[in-house]
């Protein structure tokens, strides 16, 4: 599936939608739909993140398929708010994208991968 696709059809599953169209007219992050996918994305990563922890803590790591695939759940809760929220950024999951990897691929060019700063 493609990304721009994805998206499409992750607002089908927005409850806030009926608002999409007078939000991206406006141009603004000032509304409680919006709000509430940063939160949500927040949210969703800790979910993902405390997953790991514990199978770390727990298991050294070691994970089940069963434990895999809640990963993998929480890992597309993740995706879905990340098109949402670009939604209200009035870009299209493929343009965020290709622009993620074109910094990556700038800063590999440069030899700034590591470090710390966001302009590195």
């Amino acid at each position: 599936m493609e990304f721009d696709e994805y998206q499409k059809q992750a607002m089908t599953t927005d409850l806030g939608i009926d608002n999409m169209g007078e939000v991206m007219t406006k141009k603004t992050l000032n509304v409680p739909e919006f709000i509430d996918k940063v939160l949500g994305l927040s949210g969703e990563s800790g979910e993902f993140a405390d997953k790991v922890k514990k199978i770390m803590r727990d298991k050294r790591g070691d994970f089940t398929e069963e434990e895999r695939t809640e990963l993998l759940k929480e890992l597309g809760d993740v995706l879905w708010y990340v098109a949402e929220v670009s939604i209200y950024l009035d870009t299209p999951m493929s343009e965020l994208a290709k622009m993620n990897l074109d910094k990556l691929a700038s800063r590999k060019k440069r030899g700034t991968l590591v470090g710390a700063g966001d302009n590195r």
